[in-house]
């Protein structure tokens, strides 16, 4: 588009604070946030730099969304960025977005919190505090009875499931209700959602206060936590400002750029001790946008000349795009998705957004960049840590490098373990940024076969069925880790496949630790710190693995209990001194009666039995 283009373009979009998208054909090129949307727009039919001009020449079209505040604008911000990846934001690569209330588009309508709507839903938000969030959909649901199950669930139901018996879904599978109650059900929820409190609220307020009329005081305390809940949800940006009188808590951040990166260091401080800390990879539209905009028919070279553009202090694309500044303004709005605020954010420099400022001081955060004492050491103890390159300090950035992909935050590790084809177990372990995540750990008993690769095809189907019907309470990770070798590798890619999921998957090879990708086998040093993590991983998996393994095993029941004088505890003995039935088989009578348990009699029994 041409200056004329933009400034027509402009007179047509309203006035009101929202987010505004430039776009060329299917992709988001850039997104904005604005108090005012045509103005924001209008000013970029006279860029200030050649990177901006390249992109609005790229540019085809605006698209805009309209919000109630600019603290909703702020988020929504952050959400697109973070779904649509644009290569002329700042990009936080390792976080979520924000909470959406979400009515699916379906002739009976379920009801969810999710970062990512289905096409034709219709969202509500977003929100920051999806504890609140949460409480407030289940007291639609407790009131309305709207069906949280996934499409999948709903269409091959026979009979109400436990939801219906416990009075938080009218079933309208099974018709128990019909089409047009459940429809006025959903657009009462609705209108609460769109601003009319007392549609939730009253209700609640009667029925705590019937609960407390008849002494029932642990249900009428649940009733007023939902009712404060539903009460303060429409505040600014769907949001109660927290009332925080000290510094208890305390996160301190300070950025670092190189190139088309960027890093942040957050140092946590609870009172007045430092318990974590943490380094956040994020992308910078430096070479990128440099590159369109040397590239562009008419983009002209990318100039140097210092100016900002700041017509109205919205997080426009600037040549400053790539500074600490402006990296601090992006990772601040997208960090804090679904985090409870700190008390204080100590900064290494003011953030360039100052939306971005206003907002945390809105929701009761201290803001400060401090100059000396305690405080700013802790600062420049930050920005040493942005400063430190990838490595052994950042091994999940390593990987990164590596292997080419967005950085994975969460990776899952696979392995199969049995005996000889029976008692087959699959493991699937999760690791968060390096570290277990053993509340995330599953299991699975597998069809009994001797087949490593049909038995890891089964495992990741299993996994990928369970996230494409939405039935699995885990996120999706970000690279998957087999266990095994190039086989092992193309079973779990042809289990994706059939179940449609797209995720990154590798193997890494026991033998001569060989890292498996769909482009061959890698070998890396043996002292790199990405090989270690994934190692760690490994290992991990099959230690899991081979503990259900010996479990399952153990509860199995085989000849060696028709065996007189072979009980549980021997047939244990047995089992993990000889792995299989068929190895007991093959044991030297010397073998079997060192096992404890087994006498000279009752080996004997055991060879003539077997």
């Amino acid at each position: 588009m041409d200056s004329d283009v933009v400034r027509s373009r402009a007179g047509d979009l309203p006035t009101e604070p929202g987010v505004y998208q430039f776009r060329s054909g299917e992709t988001t090129l850039y997104v904005g946030k604005a108090v005012d949307i045509r103005d924001r727009v209008r000013s970029y039919a006279d860029p200030r730099s050649a990177r901006i001009r390249g992109m609005v020449e790229r540019a085809d079209r605006v698209e805009f969304a309209v919000t109630d505040t600019e603290t909703q604008a702020l988020l929504l911000e952050a959400n697109l960025i973070k779904r649509l990846r644009p290569r002329y934001n700042v990009r936080l690569k390792d976080d979520k977005s924000y909470p959406l209330v979400a009515f699916s588009d379906h002739e009976i309508p379920r009801i969810e919190v999710t970062r990512d709507p289905e096409e034709g839903a219709v969202a509500y938000g977003p929100f920051t505090d999806k504890g609140r969030v949460e409480t407030v959909v289940k007291a639609v649901r407790d009131e309305y009875r709207l069906r949280g199950c996934s499409d999948h669930k709903y269409a091959n139901r026979d009979r109400p499931c436990l939801d219906y018996e416990m009075g938080i879904c009218s079933a309208p599978c099974t018709g128990e209700i019909d089409h047009e109650s459940y429809a006025e059900d959903v657009a009462a929820a609705r209108r609460f959602f769109e601003g009319e409190t007392g549609v939730l609220a009253e209700p609640l307020r009667r029925r705590m206060e019937a609960a407390a009329e008849n002494a029932e005081f642990e249900r009428a305390a649940n009733l007023r936590d939902r009712l404060e809940a539903a009460e303060a949800f429409h505040g600014e940006g769907g949001e109660a400002v927290s009332d925080r009188s000290d510094d208890r808590t305390v996160d301190v951040l300070a950025a670092a750029v190189e190139g088309d990166t960027a890093r942040v260091a957050r140092l946590h401080s609870e009172r007045g001790q430092l318990v974590d800390r943490s380094r956040h990879g994020l992308d910078t539209p430096t070479a990128e946008a440099a590159e369109a905009a040397i590239g562009g028919a008419e983009g002209g070279d990318v100039g140097s000349d210092g100016k900002t553009d700041e017509s109205d202090g919205d997080d426009a694309v600037t040549e400053d795009a790539d500074t600490p500044a402006a990296v601090l303004s992006a990772f601040l709005a997208q960090y804090y998705a679904e985090r409870e605020f700190p008390d204080a954010v100590l900064l290494a420099e003011r953030p360039a957004d100052h939306d971005v400022v206003d907002w945390l001081e809105r929701e009761g955060v201290s803001v400060r960049v401090p100059g000396a004492g305690r405080e700013a050491k802790l600062v420049e103890l930050a920005l040493k840590n942005a400063r430190k390159r990838g490595g052994r300090d950042d091994p999940v950035g390593a990987l990164t490098d590596r292997l080419g992909i967005d950085r994975p935050a969460r990776i899952e590790g696979f392995d199969v373990s049995h005996a000889s084809g029976t008692a087959v177990v699959g493991s699937n372990v999760s690791f968060v940024d390096g570290s277990a995540r053993t509340s995330e750990y599953r299991r699975k008993k597998l069809t009994d076969r001797n087949d490593d690769y049909a038995n890891m095809r089964e495992l990741v189907r299993w996994r990928a069925t369970r996230a494409v019907e939405d039935r699995d309470d885990r996120p999706d990770p970000d690279l998957l880790l087999i266990d095994g070798g190039e086989g092992q590798l193309g079973a779990a890619r042809d289990a994706l496949a059939e179940a449609g999921w797209e995720v990154p998957v590798i193997a890494l090879a026991k033998a001569e630790e060989l890292v498996v990708t769909p482009d061959g086998p890698l070998r890396w040093p043996d002292d790199a710190p990405e090989l270690h993590l994934l190692q760690r991983v490994r290992d991990e998996a099959h230690r899991f693995a081979v503990q259900y393994h010996q479990t399952v095993r153990d509860e199995v029941k085989t000849v060696l209990d028709d065996v007189p004088g072979v009980g549980p505890e021997t047939r244990k003995g047995l089992l993990r001194r000889f792995g299989s039935v068929e190895n007991v088989r093959e044991a030297s009578f010397e073998d079997l009666v060192d096992v404890d348990g087994v006498g000279d009699t009752t080996a004997r029994r055991l060879r003539e039995r077997l």
